[in-house]
């Protein structure tokens, strides 16, 4: 069953004064590239973090957030009441007359006025948090599993329209060799020349070699199944299709070069657009 590498996953956590929310994105890439955005004091957790979302996610662009919202009256700004004091003696000395209670609402604008505390991660906390990393993770897992669902469909479509069209251009063959062998045979005609029958017809194997599409259609036949046969691999295969890929427009390309033939070459040019879109989507496999 393949995955997206498309995803996105969102847990949220109320402890007693404070809401944590997580959420998890995903877009597809090469490798695994892991963006993480988190309050600062969090940022000494974000190694174990990292190792936490790389052990369960394999490929793809990775956008991680962590939200905090205060839902107690708890902060963690406090007065700064010693700088507070000083701002207020320093302005009386400037306008003695000064009413107290405008000098202190200038007092808290100064720099400083306030201070932050810098909050210590409690483990046990961190291993809620944890847990609903998690869960986020597993929400994103399973929207990437149902996105491969659709992906799969979409696959098995276009696969069965190429080998559809393969067949149908095969179905030209017959007559394709009779419509060159007839105008390689008027061509010798209408220069009125005597040939040998036998070296005529040896030289005409020989020429008809070269636009056989047997070994084209068979080896293109085998990558068709091939890929139906790894979509239903238990492992991240997304590379593994998309060198598939390449060994079909391979085969594909060689036939329309063969063919030789206006509706062969039609039927190629529709084979060559359903693999078009098979490579788009599988750059969206995990």
């Amino acid at each position: 069953m393949i995955q997206s590498m498309t995803g996105f996953g969102k847990a949220s956590l109320q402890l007693p004064t404070k809401k944590i929310t997580v959420e998890i994105k995903s877009l597809n890439s090469k490798g695994l590239d892991l963006n993480t955005r988190m309050p600062s004091v969090f940022r000494e957790m974000e190694l174990r973090l990292r190792n936490q979302l790389s052990q369960r996610l394999e490929r793809g662009k990775i956008d991680f957030s962590l939200f905090v919202e205060v839902t107690g009256e708890e902060t963690t700004s406090k007065i700064n009441v010693p700088i507070i004091k000083g701002y207020i003696n320093q302005m009386k000395a400037v306008l003695p007359n000064a009413d107290a209670t405008e000098l202190m609402k200038m007092a808290v604008r100064m720099p400083d006025a306030l201070k932050t505390e810098r909050d210590e991660i409690d483990e046990n906390e961190w291993k809620e948090i944890q847990n609903v990393i998690d869960h986020a993770l597993e929400n994103m897992l399973q929207f990437r599993k149902d996105e491969g669902v659709s992906l799969e469909k979409e696959f098995l479509h276009r696969i069965a329209n190429i080998m559809t069209l393969m067949n149908n251009a095969v179905a030209y063959d017959k007559e394709r060799i009779e419509t060159i062998k007839t105008r390689l045979r008027t061509a010798i005609d209408e220069i009125k020349v005597s040939v040998d029958e036998n070296r005529f017809e040896q030289e005409l194997i020989f020429y008809l070699e070269k636009y056989d599409i047997t070994e084209e259609k068979v080896r293109l036949e085998n990558h068709l199944n091939y890929f139906i046969e790894t979509l239903a691999g238990t492992e991240a295969n997304g590379r593994k299709l998309g060198f598939i890929t390449q060994e079909m427009g391979r085969e594909i390309n060689t036939m329309g070069s063969k063919s030789n033939h206006t509706e062969m070459q039609k039927l190629v040019v529709m084979m060559k657009d359903e693999l078009e879109k098979i490579k788009e989507q599988v750059l969206n496999v995990l």
